[in-house]
């Protein structure tokens, strides 16, 4: 959850807070540390100046609630246009009035909108630098598709139902339906959320590659969607302009006086079965070179869709999951050399069993993990794996936390296969076991012995260099850690009260070691 990153400072500025900064995944990748972004925020403070920071709360559901009035505007735009001719009514006419207003409102405000460098390494607050950058770019464009149509349209619509001159009516018919027309131009929107969808996901605390895939995948449908729906409005808007001539699919359907639902589905319908070459969307073929028209933009459209989603699709697919994909990668190496090496079938399948158990269909390099975290962040992991193991032997029970958090770090990890042979009865011992998951039978001249989670064996040739008392035998897929002699015995020259203790309960256990 985002929390404002300035404390007592924040609070004092009343409405401005909003303005500032949130702590949230984002900005610390961005700043690095709470501190940073609490500088950042002083210094949008102390600067004095109106600027919406890109990563404030203000601008998160600003940017929100702007691409839901896109939609919503790229959605009737062209239903206004194609459908509801003179009888859009009074809710409609003030919805476009008020969409109008927020997109002239969203034009000045983005000359105080803060922006993100293009190293995504800070956010340039100086107003300067904010004008400049908008007044290369995105200005024009928005200018152009925040024009106040809706404006226009209502004042022409009452002029239109005040008077009652007939000459006049009808020019008034023709204005409105030109100004219609030119309302095409507020489709430019479509620019705004596509931005709008790119900030969401770079300024929000969306840095998860979950919540970015969500992000690409609506994004994409959300296109789809405005081209099928663009398409079917136009199906049924051309016929319109041209006064529905005979020959028009809108005549041979009968659909001149149906009700709106209708004629947009109708439109739909023939838009999808042109996209996807299904068939013309009726029983004929175009009948006129206006309809052949439409009916080849709509198939070149419906090839771009195609295109465009088989390549975001194979995009998404191919960065899902990486670590499962470079196991099958490696997987199908090792199946290569094996067979080049003519190994044995039944050697094979253990081999491919083991890379299975070892790795559970996900490769990772741990050792370049472990390299690349901090040495802090390497003993947190490895203690959250392997620290209730060590603290079920009797010999690290009671021992100094930097004892441990040592020993810790030397653990290996290793993988048995069931029927593996771990160690065997009166061979050197190098190293002792800690069972994470499995079961394993000891075996000795005069006793056998199951061990399974949590236990561990080999403990007296890590203190006394000595022979196996027993075999230890893997009954099942067994994940253990090791710790080998030379390791534990570096560790122990750092704690020598430690290794004092140890060396004397060696002596009096070295009879009855269990292996």
């Amino acid at each position: 959850m985002e929390k404002p990153a300035v404390g007592r400072s924040a609070a004092t500025c009343g409405w401005r807070a909003l303005l500032l900064p949130q702590l949230n995944r984002q900005s610390l990748y961005v700043y690095g540390s709470e501190v940073a972004v609490e500088q950042e925020c002083v210094r949008q403070l102390e600067s004095g100046v109106f600027v919406i920071h890109p990563f404030s709360l203000m601008r998160s559901y600003y940017i929100m609630c702007m691409m839901a009035i896109t939609f919503l505007n790229l959605i009737g735009i062209p239903m206004e246009i194609a459908f509801l001719d003179e009888n859009s009514g009074l809710a409609w006419e003030g919805f476009n009035v008020f969409s109008d207003t927020l997109f002239l409102i969203d034009v000045a405000l983005n000359f105080r909108m803060g922006i993100i460098a293009e190293d995504g390494e800070e956010a340039i607050l100086d107003i300067k630098q904010i004008r400049s950058n908008y007044l290369r770019t995105w200005f024009v464009p928005d200018v152009i598709a925040a024009f106040p149509i809706g404006y226009i349209l209502l004042f022409a619509d009452l002029e239109y139902h005040n008077d009652d001159n007939p000459s006049k009516t009808n020019k008034m018919m023709r204005i409105l339906m030109f100004v219609r027309i030119l309302s095409l131009i507020r489709l430019a929107r479509v620019s705004r959320l596509v931005r709008f969808f790119n900030e969401v996901e770079k300024v929000s605390n969306a840095n998860l590659e979950v919540v970015r895939l969500f992000f690409r995948v609506l994004s994409l449908f959300m296109m789809i969607f405005l081209l099928c729906h663009w398409n079917g409005c136009i199906q049924y808007f051309v016929p319109m302009l041209e006064e529905f001539p005979t020959d028009c699919w809108v005549r041979k359907e009968n659909l001149m006086n149906s009700t709106v639902i209708v004629k947009y589905s109708w439109g739909v319908f023939r838009a999808l079965s042109q996209m996807i070459a299904l068939s013309y969307g009726s029983m004929d073929a175009p009948t006129n070179y206006v309809e052949m028209w439409i009916v080849m933009v709509s198939m070149v459209s419906g090839c771009l869709m195609y295109t465009v989603l088989v390549a975001n699709a194979t995009a998404m697919i191919a960065n899902v999951d990486p670590a499962a994909k470079e196991y099958k990668s490696k997987m199908s190496h090792l199946e290569h050399y094996m067979a080049f090496m003519k190994l044995p079938p039944e050697l094979q399948l253990r081999i491919s069993n083991y890379y299975q158990a070892r790795y559970g269909g996900k490769w990772f390099d741990e050792k370049d993990i472990m390299s690349t975290v901090s040495s802090a962040l390497k003993e947190q992991i490895l203690a959250a794996m392997c620290s209730r193991l060590l603290r079920n032997v009797p010999m690290f029970q009671n021992r100094d936390e930097n004892f441990i958090g040592s020993v810790v770090l030397k653990l290996r990890y290793e993988v048995f296969q069931e029927a593996d042979v771990i160690v065997r009865q009166n061979v050197p011992g190098d190293r002792m076991f800690f069972i994470d998951h499995g079961q394993v039978l000891m075996e000795a001249d005069s006793y056998e012995r199951e061990l399974c989670d949590g236990d561990f064996f080999g403990e007296t040739c890590v203190l006394t260099r000595g022979k196996h008392l027993a075999t230890a035998k893997a009954l099942t897929d067994c994940r253990c850690f090791s710790l080998s002699c030379d390791d534990f015995q570096e560790t122990l020259e750092g704690f020598p009260d430690v290794k004092k203790d140890l060396e004397q309960t060696a002596e009096l256990s070295s009879d009855g070691g269990l292996v």
